[in-house]
Formats: structure tokens, sequence, C-alpha cells
């Protein structure tokens, strides 16, 4: 069983940065790229019980986000944040690392190791 598990986009630099940083620890890492595996809501609410960040950190307020004529005020609670990344995975913000009960958006970069290493 893996120590961590990292959701993982593989054109991010920063989710590559992640996987780069567990490695180098030699953390054990079950890598999901939840773009090609999306998370169910019921995955989503569990994940963002554990997040250490708040629920809206977790969207992704890029280009698409306004594309999609979303207003980042309508997305802040677990349940409005996970039907949004339900309908559009894109949107999650990445890498999200998770290690038992306690999980965390790996931006800035600086926190992947403080977190791997704790």
């Amino acid at each position: 069983m893996s120590d961590v598990t990292v959701l993982h986009h593989a054109q991010c630099s920063t989710s590559r940065h992640a996987l780069t940083v567990a490695e180098d620890l030699g953390v054990d890492v079950e890598v999901v790229q939840y773009l090609k595996t999306p998370l169910t809501r019921d995955q989503l609410v569990a994940l963002i019980a554990k997040l250490e960040d708040s629920p809206a950190e977790l969207v992704r307020k890029d280009s698409f986000f306004k594309d999609q004529g979303l207003d980042a005020a309508g997305y802040t609670t677990p349940d409005q944040v996970a039907e949004l990344l339900v309908e559009h995975p894109r949107l999650m913000e990445r890498p999200v690392l998770v290690r038992g009960d306690r999980a965390i958006i790996g931006r800035p970069k600086d926190r992947v190791a403080a977190f791997l290493e704790g």
C-alpha cells in the first residue's frame, strides 16, 4: 500500500514536481490521473473533508472556468465544489496529495516536501 496518493495531471509542471519530490524523499506514491479516471461525487466529498485547504481552493479559476460563465462565489461549499468537479474534472486544482486522513493542494510547490516529510 502506498504512503501517499497524488491526484496528478501529467501536463502540469507543479504536479510533476510533486512526483519528483516524492521520489527524491523515497515516498511510495500511488498516482491517480484524475482526468483519465475522474473521481466520483462521493470520492470528491471525502477528499474535501480531508483537505487542509478550503473547498473553494480545489477549484481552478482559469480561462476554462471563465469561459463556462462560472462565478467563484457559487463554488465555496464541499457539495458545490464536488458537483462542479464531477461535471468538469479539469477544473480541479493540482496536484492534490493525500496521506491518511489529511490532504493538501501542492501549491505553492514548497508545500509538497513539508507534507511528504510530515
